[in-house]
């Protein structure tokens, strides 16, 4: 066999053997434990969901999906953390939709910062909530013309959010504007200490997901007093929009997502995606999540870029516009 031929056939089958090599990288993935990060404490509703979503990703891929909380600034922390990481499919991020606005509040620098348009991979939306305006029992608000009368009639009050930057701190801005009003903000590190703190009675009212505060509102503990959704919920149907009550154009929906480091494999995402479609349509996972507050979403990678540019565009206007800033 002339030398020629015998090197192109060697070629052929090095090229071959490579192909294969690379294939079988691709189908592993993935090989090694999984870490979720939330950036957030445990106990809030984001950590519960990663808990849940880990626990069914794991059973799926048949390795460890290990939750590692990192809180601190509005989220901005755990997100820039994995904005750093390797593109590799093994660190990802559980977000809510603070993760497209805190910067635009916090206006933070250096390590902790990010793009949050093109400093990561979306992978899939994992939920939509809807944010709820709730009073602690012990307050003596039953409305929202309660706590407007009450704001308007010189008592100093307060709300609390689970950060500044956060959906639920915009919402009470939007709030206060709407209404006439100037209801001073308290920001928390996590919507645990923030519902532990209305159920003190040491804030009146927060702006939240269901999830946190429905065991509370079940026994009396807290009252809802609207959703700001734009039509009512089917979560809690018989509690009125505030464009109902008359407070135009305050409507903020929030919502969750998974993200990978910029960068990430198109297999990787392809894979991922895949398996939180499947996790999203599981009966045990739907009831769980509305349990939480949470409607399952899913569909492409995109749906979640997108969900997340609209939030950064709309939100960055409200942000100037009202003069919004970090407390």
């Amino acid at each position: 066999m002339p030398s020629t031929r015998r090197q192109a056939i060697a070629a052929a089958v090095a090229l071959g053997a490579a192909c294969a090599t690379g294939l079988a990288r691709a189908d592993s993935y993935p090989s090694k434990p999984i870490t979720l990060v939330v950036a957030y404490p445990a106990g809030g509703d984001t950590d519960a969901l990663a808990r849940l979503f880990a626990e069914k990703l794991s059973a799926r891929v048949g390795q460890p999906v290990v939750v590692d909380n990192r809180p601190g600034a509005s989220g901005i922390i755990g997100s820039a953390h994995v904005s750093k990481a390797q593109p590799d499919g093994y660190t990802l991020l559980l977000s809510p939709s603070t993760f497209s606005i805190a910067q635009l509040v916090l206006k933070t620098g250096g390590a902790s910062s990010y793009d949050v348009l093109n400093g990561f991979t979306p992978i899939v939306q994992t939920g939509s909530q809807p944010l709820f305006l709730v009073a602690s029992g012990a307050s003596g608000m039953a409305s929202a013309k309660d706590l407007v009368a009450a704001a308007k009639g010189g008592k100093p009050l307060t709300y609390a959010s689970p950060g500044s930057g956060s959906p639920m701190h915009i919402l009470g801005e939007m709030f206060n504007r709407a209404a006439g009003v100037n209801l001073a903000h308290v920001p928390y590190k996590g919507v645990a200490p923030a519902v532990n703190d209305v159920l003190g009675g040491h804030v009146p009212a927060t702006f939240i997901t269901l999830g946190p505060v429905a065991p509370h509102l079940a026994n009396g503990k807290m009252l809802p007093l609207a959703v700001a959704s734009r039509e009512r919920s089917a979560l809690a149907p018989k509690v009125p929009t505030l464009q109902e009550l008359g407070y135009k154009d305050v409507e903020v929906t929030a919502w969750n997502g998974l993200w990978g480091p910029r960068n990430l494999p198109p297999e990787t995402v392809k894979t991922l995606n895949a398996h939180f479609n499947e996790i999203l349509k599981m009966p045990d996972v739907v009831s769980r999540m509305a349990v939480l507050g949470t409607t399952p979403v899913g569909g492409g990678a995109d749906v979640l870029g997108k969900t997340n540019a609209a939030d950064f565009e709309r939100f960055g206007k409200v942000i100037k516009d009202i003069g919004i800033q970090a407390d």
